[in-house]
């Protein structure tokens, strides 16, 4: 299609938008000021690149698939990850995980890591513009297999990860500071049972004790921020997380630390977009993993359903979307891996979009009416509009292709660089 249709269908659908009280150019002004955090684990199945073997192992996490293609190394990962922001709208950033870093072939343990392995990412970040994100990896590793980390009863396998926990922090400070741009720095671990524990108490108080240690050191907000995260259950611990909510939660809040909210760490049924809001009334910042689960924490490609339009709606009703960190969190295997982390990032920007586009005082209105028919019935409404003109707008403007473009161009891509990887 040539330019000129992208723009006959683009002032076409600002007239009817226009028609409804809504400015497509305001609502693409303030898409345009989203930075989502990349996950640097969609493009090699959450590997990493430790010596001698960076296979997936233990701790919560599975991948399923083999597809073709996969990054071999960080210097292929990179190359993946600049592929994926040319297709994606907006200036971004990297979310990074600590067995990610550049260990020149030598065995480096999780405790011994330091930001000399991670130069070359702040290079290459500065090179592309980006802020980068970090967590510190508490899979994959001896001292997890067991299914505790920082709530272990043994004090060598705690403090081995109050140690790690410490040094992340330490290379999440160093991105920040040398970017120029604050380093969200995000702590999980799978710690919990598979069935119902006798001392609920003692594994939470044990947590508590250990992240108070790794807190007690502190970091200007300008270098790195802190966020812990959140879960209800995960493989292997189907009956009881140590880090469950409710504990990180209470923990935040009296920490000043930022809570992380998950879309994948709750019952199927509770909605993330009803959470927001009690968050951001009682904390400055909230981080936010976007994922997608299907019927437990799969974490599946995030597409533009119902739960990320929920999700999105809310975040710009709040008002409150400049306190909110965005990363996304997803990992498959089964498919073209650059298609996964491009559809994902579209189709969460696809939901902010959305939201902008909606006209939200007449949808107030009408509640505050109790016209609740006024108000479903303009939701469906809305529904139709032509919202994929708006979209590809903003795709053009930011010198990225429009929706059409893309499965050609990841197509090519994939004969051009993935099928060449064994």
């Amino acid at each position: 299609m040539k330019d000129s249709y992208y723009e006959q269908a683009y002032t076409l659908a600002k007239e009817a938008y226009a028609e409804l009280g809504v400015d497509t150019e305001q609502a693409l002004a303030a898409l345009s000021k989203i930075p989502l955090s990349l996950h640097c684990w969609q493009g090699d199945d959450v590997g990493g690149f430790e010596a001698p073997d960076s296979a997936l192992s233990g701790g919560g996490i599975q991948v399923t698939g083999n597809y073709p293609g996969k990054a071999r190394s960080v210097e292929e990962l990179r190359r993946d990850l600049e592929k994926v922001y040319s297709l994606v709208p907006g200036k971004h950033r990297l979310n990074l995980h600590a067995s990610y870093g550049e260990f020149g072939g030598k065995k480096v343990d999780r405790d011994e890591i330091t930001p000399e392995y991670f130069t070359g990412w702040a290079a290459w970040a500065k090179e592309q513009q980006l802020g980068v994100d970090f967590n510190g990896t508490f899979f994959s590793h001896p001292k997890a297999e067991a299914g505790f980390t920082l709530a272990s009863k043994d004090a060598g396998i705690r403090e081995f990860w109050i140690e790690h926990a410490r040094r992340s922090r330490e290379i999440a400070a160093f991105f920040g500071s040398e970017l120029g741009t604050p380093s969200i720095h995000n702590t999980w671990i799978p710690d919990g049972h598979k069935d119902y524990p006798a001392d609920r108490m003692g594994y939470r108080r044990i947590l508590k004790d250990s992240l108070d240690d790794i807190f007690s050191v502190k970091y200007p907000s300008s270098a790195m921020r802190d966020a812990v995260e959140t879960k209800l259950f995960g493989i292997g611990s189907e009956a009881f997380v140590v880090g469950s909510h409710e504990f990180y939660m209470y923990y935040a809040a009296l920490n000043n630390l930022m809570v992380c909210l998950d879309l994948g760490h709750f019952h199927p049924t509770e909605l993330i977009a009803d959470k927001i809001s009690s968050v951001l009334l009682f904390s400055e910042e909230l981080l936010l993993h976007v994922s997608r689960p299907m019927r437990w924490d799969s974490d599946h490609v995030v597409v533009l359903n119902d739960d990320i339009r929920f999700l999105t709606e809310e975040l710009v009703r709040s008002g409150a979307i400049d306190r909110v960190h965005i990363g996304l969190d997803f990992f498959d295997g089964t498919l073209n891996r650059i298609g996964a982390w491009v559809t994902g990032a579209r189709s969460t920007l696809k939901g902010l979009l959305l939201a902008w586009l909606q006209p939200a005082n007449t949808l107030e209105t009408y509640e505050e009416a109790g016209n609740f028919y006024g108000k479903m019935g303009l939701s469906e409404q809305l529904k139709s509009m032509p919202f994929g003109a708006v979209w590809d707008m903003h795709c053009l403007r930011s010198g990225v292709l429009p929706e059409d473009k893309i499965l050609q161009d990841i197509f090519g891509y994939e004969e051009r660089v993935l099928k060449g990887r064994k």
